[in-house]
């Protein structure tokens, strides 16, 4: 291969050569991508404007929803554009941003579902402590945290990454992803990074873990409240939570479960989407269908500005 010491842009999958297939993406991804983008702002709306959701659960929930908004903003109205110019370029320095923003909101992601999970433990197994462990000022030093930590989690795995030299510039993914772009390597740097992802599977799996924990302690404290109803009600804010989680877990499997190959395939690419566009598009349904308060919000929301229309 040869040696390109200097690259301006690189060249993304795309979905079909085809511009009938490629319209036909533009628009599935127009569709998921303003779902996303309205179901979410509805979310942050609803919170926002009911006092009564002025808690610390649902201000990480704002929090978690802004992610959602983020991470899918970076990926899909480029690959938007490109399908609709029959395009597959991306700027060097454009790749260099996704794969920023992309971590950033990624980490972000699993960082605030990890401290949501803390919330509800708090919120159950301790709720006479409640608002003396969460308050406003703690709520808000652990999202500073979050998005600090997240920011300098990027910021490692961007550098990296683009220290190394590449020896050509076909990404095989619809956007810049870190494995892909570590098989276009033609230097031993790579093996930092490599050794970063590794660190950084480490710290996930630490997260979940964690989380998993904590549901032991909330289930088995669930399990000592003499009545059903309050049972269900202790539950009913878990839920959405844990459901959340379960996709994000099951879609990381899932990515993950096919040996890396250098090519790409309809079926990778399909899985790709499942793990960066499907999480953040269903979120705001889980919460909206699973959490009552949510629910008793948006139709208020909603009934406000049809009346005002």
């Amino acid at each position: 291969m040869s040696n390109f010491t200097s690259i301006s842009t690189f060249l993304l999958w795309e979905f079909s050569e085809q511009r009938k297939l490629q319209i036909l993406h533009f628009f599935l991804f127009l569709a998921m991508y303003l779902t996303t983008i309205m179901g979410n702002l509805l979310i942050i709306a609803a919170v926002a404007l009911d006092h009564h959701l002025h808690t610390p659960m649902y201000f990480f929930l704002t929090n978690l929803a802004m992610v959602d908004i983020g991470s899918v903003s970076v990926i899909i109205p480029k690959s938007m554009v490109n399908s609709l110019m029959n395009s597959r370029s991306i700027s060097y320095s454009g790749c260099v941003a996704q794969v920023f923003f992309y971590l950033f909101f990624a980490a972000s992601d699993i960082f605030f579902l990890t401290v949501m999970a803390h919330d509800r433990s708090v919120a159950i197994c301790n709720p006479l402590q409640y608002e003396t462990i969460m308050h406003r000022g703690a709520c808000i030093r652990m999202a500073a945290i979050v998005w600090i930590y997240s920011m300098l989690y990027s910021m490692l795995h961007t550098c990296g990454t683009f220290a190394n030299t590449f020896c050509s510039n076909t990404v095989n993914q619809f956007f810049c992803e870190i494995p892909k772009l570590l098989n276009l390597s033609c230097s031993d740097f790579y093996l930092v990074e490599v050794g970063l992802v590794l660190l950084s599977c480490v710290i996930a799996l630490g997260c979940f873990i964690f989380i998993i924990i904590t549901y032991m302690q909330i289930f088995s404290t669930v399990l000592r409240i003499p009545s059903v109803h309050g049972q269900k009600k202790a539950l009913s804010t878990c839920l959405p939570h844990l459901t959340v989680v379960s996709i994000l877990i099951f879609s990381a499997v899932i990515a993950n479960a096919r040996p890396p190959t250098n090519a790409s395939s309809a079926l990778d690419i399909a899985f790709s989407v499942m793990y960066t566009v499907i999480p953040p598009m269903l979120n705001p349904f889980i919460y909206s269908m699973r959490n009552k308060d949510i629910k008793i919000a948006l139709l208020k929301l909603l009934d406000h500005a049809s009346k005002t229309v």
